[in-house]
């Protein structure tokens, strides 16, 4: 995609640091082998397999994962493609973004992994992704789908991996896959409605400092997989996403802007304090207790109401826009006699600020930092 659709993620190594079996861990270890052991060919029933990843510890360890994602995923394990080799796909016109944002994916592979192992990964990880893009010529790679993909890589394997992928990229993803982010960026607005029905005041204070959703785009994108340094975390996410709605990541999202309430609030209210703050997730989320309030919000709050309110916003903020290019074409009768009335109408009801033109600024602002950066290192210019 063109660099319009680029997000810069600059984060530490993720951790694959592991840690011994809690007794709370292998009760729930055992309760799913039995049902792996009850049902013949691993086909648990939808719910029972949905309630277990949705619940406290998701699928515990990636052994469990790997067999019972592609089921949640609604994969075949028995009738999986033939994998192309990689000379296979040079040709196509992505190839080098794709091997270029590969190449820059070591963060994402665990630690001391030897160099022969490492480069067949990263060979794996560039057909994958072209696989996908080339069957569906509709769906266009963007810069953050490499992360979702590693992460079913080093869990299942290349071809389930791959099939993984192409269902999620039909699904989940397509908004994101489309030829440029007006949906994702429009899907993005659903955060606010949440917020402002739960905390009326910090959404209040987001809408004021401006800060957009730029911080919530590489969340949304990758399942927070190249936000968060704990793998351990990624996979347990990836276990709720998968086993919920599409649009799940939105509440998530929503989950933890209501947890860090406070420390929003104590900040500056200016887009630089808040985006600085809210870009870098801390490592101590507590996320079982985050996707439990993900749950509850979706069960509240419909995408129906969602929708209405993200209009109701994107038309404030178009009739505000009129109003202020009225004042600036007739500055003396406006000057004469301002009317206020649809400004206190607005800041009534939701905000003061511009909430679609925010969102697309301070995109294109960062997206436009970040493809400048990549093109002296481009250049061999650090």
């Amino acid at each position: 995609m063109s660099s319009v659709d680029e997000i810069k993620i600059d984060l530490p190594p993720l951790s694959f640091e592991k840690s011994p079996e809690t007794q709370d861990e292998r009760i729930k270890r055992e309760a799913i082998e039995e049902l792996i052991a009850k049902y013949p060919e691993n086909r648990i029933p939808i719910e029972e397999l949905r309630k277990q990843a949705l619940s406290e510890l998701g699928l515990v360890n990636d052994d469990l994962r790997r067999v019972l994602w592609p089921q949640l995923a609604g994969v075949d394990v028995n009738s999986l493609e033939r994998v192309p080799t990689l000379a296979e796909l040079q040709s196509h016109p992505e190839y080098n973004q794709v091997v270029l944002d590969v190449n820059r994916s070591l963060k994402r592979f665990p630690p001391g992994i030897p160099y022969e192992q490492r480069i067949a990964l990263q060979d794996q990880l560039t057909v994958l992704i072209l696989r996908v893009i080339q069957k569906y010529p509709n769906l266009r790679y963007y810069q953050g789908y490499h992360d979702v993909a590693v992460t079913f890589l080093l869990v299942a394997g290349e071809e389930v991996a791959y099939a993984i992928m192409e269902e999620l990229s039909t699904t989940h993803f397509s908004e994101c896959m489309q030829e440029t982010m007006e949906a994702t960026q429009r899907r993005l607005m659903f955060i606010w409605p949440v917020v402002h029905f739960e905390q009326p005041e910090l959404f209040q204070f987001l809408q004021r400092s401006t800060v957009g959703t730029l911080f919530a785009l590489p969340w949304y994108l990758t399942w927070f997989g190249h936000s968060l340094n704990s793998y351990k975390a990624v996979v347990r996410l990836y276990d709720y996403f998968l086993a919920s709605p599409m649009y799940t990541p939105i509440f998530v999202t929503a989950a933890i802007l209501l947890y860090r309430s406070q420390a929003i609030l104590s900040e500056d209210c200016d887009m630089a304090s808040v985006h600085c703050l809210l870009s870098k997730l801390p490592d101590d989320l507590p996320f079982e207790d985050l996707l439990h309030t993900s749950s509850k919000l979706y069960d509240k709050y419909s995408l129906t109401v969602i929708e209405k309110k993200v209009e109701e916003l994107i038309k404030l903020e178009q009739e505000q826009r009129q109003l202020e290019e009225r004042r600036r074409r007739y500055p003396r009768s406006t000057s004469a006699k301002p009317d206020y009335t649809l400004s206190r109408w607005v800041l009534k009801k939701l905000t003061t600020k511009s909430v679609m033109m925010t969102t697309a600024v301070s995109i294109v602002v960062g997206i436009c930092a970040y493809y400048y950066k990549n093109q002296y290192l481009a250049a061999g210019i650090s």
